[in-house]
């Protein structure tokens, strides 16, 4: 075991990176700068079972952390020097909190002597975060002393502890250092030390820990009301769960046990599992534009699972119906944006599930569909099949029907991240039910553009060969994410949608103003995407009819990253919607 003793802080930055290998890290994310040299150093020389990567840019680096996170479930540890360099961390800090990423803040300082007396590249780093960390703290400076190498073991297993459970989110660690910072002999004789100190007896009850499940208490659980119920719709929201298959077939045990129909939100992954799930309706937002439809469609229960989906249309609707309202979901955060009747049940859906189970509950007998599922399911339908038409008979490249093409087009399993904005709209509102286990990733904790390619990088990362939809506003404002192209390992495909602006400030009452609409809401930067791609040595291709597009989806490359760019038409593309959007459900 990779113990070093050449100095304290070798010895201070070796026991903390051993610790973290004994609970499962796999990934640390290092951004250049002195004051981290140790961590740096027993990262890089002293940690071979964990994937370190160097990134120049922090707030790149941040969010490259989070997307690995989000694809393997597990804690990322990012590093930075002291001063500014943690200030770039806080986006994506504000975006893990939100959406419940495990994420390891190490940032290094200098020690508390140094500070508050104009000594370089220092500022103050304590609570640097806010309230966003799930937990934070500071290290103690290091001790060679075996009482304070304890101390330094068990806070790092608290801090990943605290990083999952209850609910999963940042950890800061701000980590003094004093000189010298490069692995050479300083004035303390660590010999004697090292004679006592011995690995396997020092980390041996480290174990990987895994949050424990804790079940409501049963007789809360609405199973009765919900079982006479037969105006009742279940809404599988937004959610990117690492056992997609499980979650998918838990919420399709659920509708069939109640015989609800299921309004599957885009970013949900139970719209690529629609082989489990016969009663899943995708076209919601576009049927509850029909008032008259609405109306008919009313429940008496929803059960919402997870996070509410992004669409405006059904979250006025459910403004509007006096329905009896649970929320399915572990957190302990408020899910609840509409302030409704809502009773949170802090369990996960397979938990419910196991409930179900447990009190032989057998699913209604499908002579006992009732009227009103079938509803839905008829105006699924007819929906879908004008949808469906429509877009075939789209030959202009026309931003909504990238999502519906993708839908069908990409291979089984594809990890795909879809940027803020118009992206995720045109997947809820388009995007197709299949049986292809498209796993869809995202940010819409802060639903901002901050690190969008950083986090899809992140995502691919060691991962199956990936996809990213996105405007060209939010790959702009993270083009470094592109010096990561070194490092990366697997492939990266970037279906840009580039109208030249913000297309979805089109779509707000301010684009009737003008100006100052075009240059402070739209902001176009007429950059040349081959130039910018060339100066990266990314690959770039523009595409110029569907066909085309297709067949660079479907196979893959499996390494690289490249750019497929569309160039489309922003306001011929917002003036689309405006006319469409409200048509499909009209008949």
């Amino acid at each position: 075991m990779l113990i070093g003793f050449r100095n304290t802080n070798e010895l201070w930055a070796t026991v903390l990176t051993q610790t973290l290998q004994h609970l499962g890290l796999t990934t640390a994310v290092i951004c250049p700068g002195s004051r981290s040299t140790p961590l740096a150093v027993a990262f890089a020389q002293q940690a071979p079972g964990i994937d370190v990567i160097s990134i120049l840019d922090e707030r790149s680096a941040a969010f490259f952390a989070l997307g690995r996170a989000k694809a393997t479930g597990l804690p990322t540890a990012i590093i930075c020097t002291s001063g500014t360099a943690g200030a770039n961390f806080y986006p994506a800090v504000i975006e893990a909190k939100q959406t419940r990423v495990p994420l390891l803040i190490l940032t290094a300082d200098r020690p508390p002597e140094l500070r508050d007396c104009h000594s370089g590249q220092t500022i103050d780093q304590l609570k640097l975060y806010g309230n966003y960390p799930n937990w934070q703290t500071e290290l103690a400076v290091p001790v060679p002393e075996m009482g304070m190498l304890a101390y330094l073991r068990q806070t790092m297993i608290y801090a990943w502890e605290r990083s999952l459970y209850p609910v999963p989110g940042p950890v800061h660690l701000n980590i003094p250092f004093r000189d010298p910072l490069a692995p050479i002999p300083d004035t303390i004789d660590l010999t004697n030390l090292q004679s006592q100190f011995h690995p396997e007896e020092f980390f041996a009850n480290i174990t990987k820990f895994s949050s424990p499940t804790h079940f409501p208490i049963i007789s809360s659980l609405p199973l009765d009301d919900w079982q006479n119920c037969e105006r009742g719709i279940i809404i599988a929201g937004v959610a990117q769960p690492q056992q997609q298959q499980e979650y998918c077939q838990a919420i399709a045990q659920l509708a069939q046990t109640l015989q609800f129909p299921v309004l599957a939100e885009g970013l949900s992954p139970v719209r690529n599992h629609a082989n489990i799930n016969p009663q899943i309706i995708s076209t919601y937002d576009l049927i509850l534009r029909n008032q008259e439809l609405a109306k008919q469609l009313a429940p008496e229960i929803v059960i919402q699972i997870g996070e509410i989906p992004t669409s405006p249309v059904l979250r006025n609707w459910l403004k509007t119906i006096a329905a009896r309202h649970w929320l399915i979901d572990s957190s302990d955060q408020n899910l609840d944006p509409l302030h409704a009747r809502t009773v949170h049940l802090r369990l996960s859906v397979e938990q419910l599930n196991e409930v179900f189970h447990s009190f032989s509950v057998s699913p209604r007998p499908h002579v006992c569909v009732s009227s009103y599922l079938e509803l839905w399911t008829q105006f699924e339908v007819k929906v879908r099949t004008t949808v469906d038409h429509t877009f075939k008979n789209i030959d202009d490249l026309l931003e909504s029907k990238i999502a519906w093409l993708l839908s069908q087009t990409l291979p089984p399993e594809t990890p795909l991240f879809i940027a803020n904005s118009m992206p995720v709209r045109d997947v809820e509102y388009f995007w197709q039910p299949n049986q292809f286990g498209i796993r869809p990733f995202f940010n819409r904790g802060a639903n901002g553009i901050d690190g969008t390619l950083s986090t899809a990088l992140g995502i691919a990362h060691r991962h199956q060969s990936s996809v990213m939809l996105t405007g060209d506003l939010a790959l702009l404002h993270d083009t470094n994410a592109f010096l990561i192209r070194n490092k990366f390992v697997g492939h990266l495909t970037i279906v840009l949608v580039n109208n030249n602006g913000g297309g979805i400030f089109e779509m707000l009452p301010i684009a009737k103003f003008e100006p100052p609409f075009e240059e402070f809401f739209a902001t176009p930067q007429d950059i040349d995407f081959a130039q910018l791609c060339a100066t990266y040595g990314v690959e770039h291709e523009l595409i110029t009819n569907w066909q085309q597009l297709q067949t660079k989806l479907n196979p893959l490359p499996t390494s690289g990253i490249r750019v497929l760019e569309l160039r489309t038409n922003r306001k011929l593309d917002a003036q689309w919607r405006q006319e469409n959007l409200g048509k499909f459900a009209k008949f």
